[in-house]
């Protein structure tokens, strides 16, 4: 048995949407090869798995195979870390050091855009049109879905869809919206799936950071014949 933190990553301004992510804090407790399985039965886009609290070692799991980098991920392992006392000013997932910082109920992470997954963005003419859609279009294992909202401030109406990871919509995606701010060369404010709200950064040193709010929706023990080592 080992404890899961349900969290809610990028919720919106009322409160509202937000990836939800699983935590294990003591992920240590599952070798490597227990981990997708659990990740597959838990079926959220992405499970955490942390090795380390004070170094911030992980391990991300979508329900299909491991990243080395996901931005909704590392957004609410950041916080959750910070809410129990861990003062990380970093992550380390397998892609590499991923600084964090703190403002407000904001939670920022830093990455490169290359660190993203591969994605295809396909832009449409006005956010009905993305409101209206029902999948990815026909062929595409990673859809980034977007138009503008409001182009002179920054702000994109987006959907993604990731059928090659078993996902059938991502309600907030981190590391597109790294890539993405990188692929139009401005920093955006991302309103994504049901409610969702995602603001980035950009560097000099081309990274980009993607920041917003976490909740926590539960803490429970997590059983299911997996058991850990």
């Amino acid at each position: 048995m080992a404890v899961l933190n349900v969290l809610r990553v990028f919720v919106g301004e009322d409160g509202g949407g937000g990836n939800p992510l699983g935590v294990f804090l003591q992920g240590d407790a599952y070798p490597t090869e227990k981990r997708q399985p659990v990740a597959t039965d838990l079926n959220y886009s992405e499970t955490v798995f942390v090795d380390d609290p004070d170094s911030g070692a992980l391990r991300i799991f979508t329900p299909a195979a491991e990243l080395p980098f996901a931005g909704h991920p590392l957004v609410g392992t950041a916080w959750l870390l910070n809410k129990e006392g861990h003062a990380v000013d970093a992550l380390r997932p397998p892609a590499g050091v991923v600084p964090v910082t703190f403002d407000g109920d904001t939670t920022w992470i830093r990455g490169r855009p290359e660190w993203s997954p591969k994605m295809d963005f396909i832009r449409y003419d006005s956010p009905e049109d993305i409101n209206v859609l029902s999948g990815p279009p026909d062929g595409i294992g990673f859809a980034y879905c977007w138009s503008w909202e409001d182009e002179t401030a920054g702000r994109v109406r987006v959907r993604v869809f990731v059928p090659e990871h078993n996902i059938d919509e991502d309600e907030a995606t981190g590391s597109g919206a790294v890539a993405f701010a990188a692929h139009i060369g401005r920093a955006v404010t991302v309103n994504q799936g049901v409610g969702s709200l995602l603001k980035t950064q950009l560097h000099d040193d081309g990274a980009v950071s993607v920041g917003g709010a976490v909740t926590l929706t539960e803490t429970r023990d997590y059983q299911n014949g997996i058991t850990p080592a």
